[in-house]
């Protein structure tokens, strides 16, 4: 391992797709109670690092590689143990550190391996009280993030003020649910967090799980609905919220779930649910949605069973002979599929006097696998529209910008905005996209020049309600109250600009003195 003991100078950008695997930090401290904050770090750091271009491995695929090369999950390996766990999961970085507290300041440290070229960049250190622990854990993923983007363009001051605030100890409740080894215990600490922490979205969404998982599909539905779809956490909530409500035979429910999902994610295993939802409510659509999960991954043999089923239950008994055959060339000792099989081809068969087997619903949401079509998406999106005008091109990435933007990535929604302002410099859209990330990075001055580069090419509500957030930081109250007119004047119905006057009018009434006594 010598060729990775020495610190190795700062590297190229990061590419697209990078994935990070994350071990627990190691406890150099003596500090009683403080145990949980190794497993923490993972957690965290996946939270604050995953975007579109970063990955963060989530911890079962961690527990699954530990399994494989035969160690305990609780147990710290050795640099060489994890170098050889990262090259088995063909990651691209490694992040390892340690902790400690001495009964006043928290301590943590934290370097990367590059595993494709095998050597360890500079430790980056953070500190304070440990109830900063969240502050600076988020600034150890500022670090890990510049690190490896030198041209990471976000101060860590303005990355630290944009993080979603969380409380410690719903956090601590979070981290202690991860580590529970029964339902209820995760039930139970799940609960407490998001209790501690509602719009905490990370236990919402373990917690609806915990309960799909323990079968309580009521109470996993009516958890996983409340996670805005807006969240990075969507996708995987309407999943999971998909296949309760199909359990407890709410197949409407279902279908808007992972209909949702399609819109986002259009894989395989969301076809098929869709079309054994579809089946369920005798939808002749299921046949369609069964033969786009064959044609997003051929060599699936449950969906040519279930596409078989399909074809067969409407009456195409050739058609379901030909799909249920290559179900069983993929899966030869297919059962159900051998009898489905003697069905399509006895001569005497109706599809109306026999009992079909049910069709097969995917019930694993492998996130790994998703983010990767995903990222495979994009790049295929941008060989598409290279081909097209700048114009349309351009209008792309200000729809992935401004989608970025929502969920909270906002270094990732500076590239796009600035990608689409490079394609169309007169694209309006783009100019006030990259007003709105330069004022989350608290850059006022340059916020202030591209929401006025937007108005100059049009006249619309969000750069005029930009200028205003920033006028009112500056207590220029007059200002502000005339963008937010304005804003109004074009779109009377944007809610953000109705509940800036709203603060606006408060914050004059408590202004306003009193009229001196006669």
């Amino acid at each position: 391992m010598a060729a990775i003991s020495a610190p190795a100078p700062a590297q190229a950008p990061i590419s697209i797709g990078k994935t990070i695997l994350v071990i627990p930090f190691e406890n150099q401290s003596k500090a009683p109670g403080i145990e949980w904050i190794g497993e923490s770090f993972p957690e965290l750091l996946q939270e604050r690092l995953n975007s579109s271009t970063v990955f963060v491995l989530p911890r079962e695929a961690r527990i699954h590689a530990y399994d494989h090369v035969g160690i305990p999950v609780d147990l710290h390996p050795s640099r060489a143990t994890i170098y050889r766990i990262a090259e088995d999961m063909g990651v691209d970085y490694v992040v390892f550190g340690r902790y400690s507290f001495d009964g006043r300041i928290f301590s943590a440290s934290s370097q990367l391996l590059d595993m494709h070229h095998p050597r360890l960049l500079p430790e980056a250190t953070e500190s304070g009280a440990l109830v900063d622990l969240i502050t600076a854990q988020t600034s150890l993923a500022w670090d890990i993030l510049h690190a490896l983007r030198p041209e990471f363009s976000t101060s860590k001051q303005a990355y630290l003020s944009a993080a979603s605030p969380i409380r410690l100890d719903a956090f601590e409740n979070l981290v202690r649910g991860v580590m529970s080894s029964t339902p209820q215990e995760q039930i139970r600490h799940f609960r407490e967090a998001a209790r501690l922490n509602p719009s905490y979205w990370e236990a919402v969404l373990r917690l609806g799980e915990s309960y799909y998982r323990d079968r309580q599909y009521d109470q996993a539905e009516s958890w996983l609905a409340r996670i805005p779809v807006s969240n990075i956490h969507a996708q995987e909530a309407n999943f999971y919220l998909g296949l309760a409500a199909y359990f407890k035979a709410d197949y409407g429910r279902a279908e808007s779930a992972f209909t949702f999902m399609a819109s986002k994610l259009p894989f395989g295993e969301i076809y098929n649910n869709l079309g054994v939802v579809a089946s369920r409510r005798g939808q002749k659509e299921a046949v369609q949605y069964f033969q786009r999960a064959v044609n997003a991954d051929p060599n699936d043999a449950d969906y040519h069973f279930n596409l078989a089923v399909a074809l067969y239950h409407f009456g195409d008994l050739a058609g379901s002979s030909h799909e249920v055959r290559q179900a069983l060339a993929e899966h030869p000792t297919d059962g159900e599929a051998s009898s489905l099989l003697q069905l399509t081809t006895a001569e005497t068969g109706t599809t109306g006097a026999v009992r079909l087997p049910l069709e097969r619903i995917r019930t694993n949401y492998n996130e790994s696998t998703f983010r990767e079509l995903a990222i495979q998406i994009d790049a295929v999106a941008e060989q598409r529209l290279a081909k097209t005008d700048p114009r349309t091109h351009a209008r792309y990435h200000v729809d992935r910008g401004r989608e970025l933007l929502n969920q909270g990535f906002v270094a990732e929604a500076d590239r796009e905005f600035r990608e689409a302002t490079t394609l169309d410099p007169t694209n309006a859209f783009a100019h006030s996209g990259l007003a709105r990330v330069l004022e989350a990075n608290n850059d006022s001055a340059g916020s202030r020049l591209e929401a006025q580069e937007a108005l100059r090419q049009r006249q619309f509500a969000d750069p005029l309600l930009v200028l205003a957030r920033l006028d009112l930081s500056e207590d220029k109250t007059e200002s502000a109250a005339a963008d937010i007119d304005q804003a109004l004047r074009l779109e009377p119905s944007n809610v953000t600009a109705i509940a800036m006057k709203r603060t606006l009018a408060a914050k004059l009434a408590q202004k306003a003195q009193p009229l001196p006594k006669p």
